[in-house]
């Protein structure tokens, strides 16, 4: 009994190691990247050049989702940026030091993923297009679900209109 409980707890244990590596490899943690992340220094945001006319093209309305919040990230780089932040504390050291004091949160990602662009990139449109492929096959399911009902209400009006009437 106590050999087949640990073999389950093994088991399990082995799975979320899998699940994770499997996450970290969708979002395009690797250790390539990680190893880049660890060159970062201060100067390497501080220094960056972020235009200022960036900054005045920044759509405030289209980064604001309800309310005062804003949406600077798409759902993959905020789980990217969550991850990382989690296996590269080299790199949530920086993002303490800088900010708010030197950089706007929305500058310091802005700066990080043009940084990674060429580690992440392939990830990121991996991740869109698997979102559009979850879409279209939600829309198909949903029209052939409505074509079901669709057939089921014909059949039934059609069996309706040839019953006999009962005076």
């Amino acid at each position: 009994m106590e050999l087949s409980s640990w073999f389950r707890r093994s088991q399990s244990k082995k799975s979320k190691k899998q699940d994770q590596s499997n996450q970290q490899e969708l979002l395009g943690v690797t250790q390539e990247l990680i190893d880049h992340l660890k060159s970062f220094t201060l100067d390497t945001f501080r220094n960056f050049p972020l235009q200022d006319d960036e900054e005045a093209s920044y759509d405030v309305e289209a980064a604001t989702t309800s309310g005062t919040v804003r949406k600077d990230l798409s759902d993959w780089q905020e789980q990217h940026a969550f991850l990382v932040l989690s296996r590269v504390k080299e790199l949530a050291h920086l993002r303490f030091k800088l900010c708010p004091g030197y950089l706007k949160e929305h500058q310091f990602w802005r700066i990080y993923f043009m940084l990674v662009k060429s580690h992440v990139a392939e990830y990121e449109l991996r991740a869109i297009r698997l979102a559009k492929l979850k879409s279209m096959a939600m829309e198909n399911q949903e029209t052939s679900d409505t074509g079901a009902y669709e057939v089921e209400m014909a059949e039934t009006k059609q069996t309706a209109s040839l019953a006999p009437s009962t005076p």
